[in-house]
Parts: structure tokens; sequence; C-alpha cells
């Protein structure tokens, strides 16, 4: 298969193409508007191809021999917020371009787009399922759920084969802190754990997230890959991909139980009103029902998800 994955700089893209690299028979085409490299310890390294763009002028990695797209390009959740004609830009009309460029060249492809659960908003009900309307309260869920409308009504019309997977927080997320409200749920364990202070921005600890490791997250992905497209209807592209129900204190307990007691001494609670008031508005009780029907793959503890973050770090000083 030839796959194309933009944002292929971010974490999730480079340790999707890593694991596509196992396969000799697949081409991958890696594109982002940062320099790029091919994924430390990749397989195959020869049979990616990296292409620096501006996805937003220049939509050229749209071809006609490609099998696949993965959509992960994106300004997150705080930096959408606090900058609206970026965050317009790049999750918006990128998107739209990147999506109008695969009717005209790649037509009927699978496209997997990364999507949020920032599309819910308050109030909301028990148990949120794909049959909650979706009320954003951001501009980074609006956007994403803009660009969900189009995937479904250009799959509706046989333009391409769309699925919109909205994504739980996903922790540990390896490298530096990010845009996101969320950042926090990941620097919690990966600043500690490398010595580093995390300042985390609640100081409730029965604060609850929905998260999703790395490795689950990239199961799940490669799996979309290969779902029937007759599996949802072909308006109803919108899956809510698995998810696991952390509070804070849960999040220090497994840091404590998997690299020590000591690593708590690296964490400092500070009351932050703004980007308090972000993360109130995300939702946290899912029913992923239709995603588990489908064979998506759910996470079974957040202490693995720990000791999976450890792993990586021994991979990334020796990979070979």
């Amino acid at each position: 298969m030839k796959i194309l994955i933009t944002g292929a700089g971010g974490f999730i893209g480079q340790f999707l193409a890593r694991e596509f690299l196992k396969d000799p028979s697949n081409q991958l085409v890696l594109t982002d508007i940062v320099n790029l490299a091919v994924p430390k310890g990749s397989l195959n390294p020869q049979n990616a191809k990296l292409v620096k763009a501006d996805l937003s002028q220049d939509q050229s990695v749209i071809t006609k021999d490609l099998s696949a797209v993965y959509l992960f390009h994106g300004i997150m959740s705080s930096g959408s917020e606090s900058n609206f004609d970026l965050g317009l830009r790049v999750n918006l009309f990128t998107t739209l371009r990147i999506l109008e460029a695969i009717r005209q060249v790649a037509p009927g492809i699978r496209v997997i787009y990364a999507s949020s659960e920032a599309v819910y908003g308050r109030p909301y009900p028990e148990i949120i399922t794909e049959d909650i309307i979706p009320t954003p309260e951001g501009s980074y869920g609006a956007q994403k759920l803009m660009c969900e409308v189009l995937i479904n009504d250009m799959t509706r019309k046989g333009f391409i084969d769309g699925l919109s997977l909205r994504l739980p927080t996903i922790s540990v997320r390896p490298g530096s802190p990010t845009a996101a409200a969320t950042s926090f749920v990941s620097g919690i364990i990966r600043e500690p754990v490398q010595g580093k202070e995390c300042v985390v921005p609640i100081k409730d600890r029965s604060f609850p997230s929905w998260v999703c490791s790395p490795k689950t997250l990239i199961v799940n992905l490669i799996h979309a890959l290969a779902l029937p497209s007759d599996a949802l209807p072909s308006h109803k592209r919108a899956i809510n991909a698995p998810g696991l129900l952390v509070t804070i204190q849960d999040m220090m307990d497994a840091l404590a139980k998997v690299c020590g007691e000591d690593k708590l001494l690296h964490i400092k609670e500070v009351e932050d009103p703004e980007l308090g008031k972000i993360l109130h508005s995300f939702a946290w009780k899912f029913n992923n029902k239709l995603a588990l029907s489908l064979g998506f793959r759910p996470d079974t503890s957040f202490e693995n998800a720990v000791r999976d973050y450890v792993e990586f770090l021994e991979f990334e000083k020796n990979p070979s």
C-alpha cells in the first residue's frame, strides 16, 4: 500500500510510520510543515518519502497512486482557542483543501481523520455515545466537527471512504509539552520520569480524564484502515475511539507504583483558571460500544501506559 500521513512530524505520525514500515510492501509519504526524519529504529526506511510542505498552499503530495491518507496535522486545543485565525487556517481550511484534492486526484480512497472528544460540550448526558449530538464549547472542537461533517458528506457521495476517529487524550505522549490544554495528562508522567517539573493546572485530584495509550492508539489506527466500508452508514462515519477513565490521583498513583514515590516530588499543582475552563468542558463518561463492536481495542490500565513510556525511553536510548 502507498499511505500518506500528514502532520507526520508529530509523535502519532512517527509511531504509526514506524509500525507501517515493518512491512516491506508498504510505501509511505510523510509530510509536515517542519523538517522530517524517518522514525528512529524503523525497518525499511528506504520506503518512506519525506516531504516538507505547507498543505494549505501545496497539495502535490496527493497523487493518484495513493491507497490511504491519515490526517494528523493540526493546532491543538489551547492553541486553537488563543489564536482563532491560526486554528481555522490549519484545522479547517487546510483539511478542506486536502479533502478536495483527494476528491479530484485519488477519489474513493480510505481517509482516516484524527478528530477529538472535544466535539462534545456541556451539558453532558450520563453516558456519551455517538448518538449524542456534538455541541463543542471550544474552537478546536468546532473545527474538528466541521471537518467530520464534510467527511460524512464526501463519503456519502463516494468521493472518499472516510472515517473520523474521535480520539481521547493520548497519554503518555513522548516529546515536549504541547499547546493542548490536556498536555499535563502526559506531563504528569513524562516530566517526573525525566527528573523535570510538571505543573498540573487543576488542584482537584479527583478531576477525571478520558485517555488512551500511544500503543493502543496505533493498534486502533491500523485497524481503522482495514475496517470494511459498509461497517458504518455512509453518512455517519464518526467513531468514539476507546478510552480509559483516570483521575489525577490515579495518574499519580501509577507513577509512584511504576517509577517510585520520589517522582511525585516533581509534580506541582497550581490552579489555572483559563486552562481549567477548557479542561472542564471536556467529556469523560463514554460508552465505546460502537468501537468495540467494530473490533477496536481498549486499554486495560493506566499503569501499563506508564510502563510503555518507560520502555519507550529505553528504546530511544538504543533503538537497534
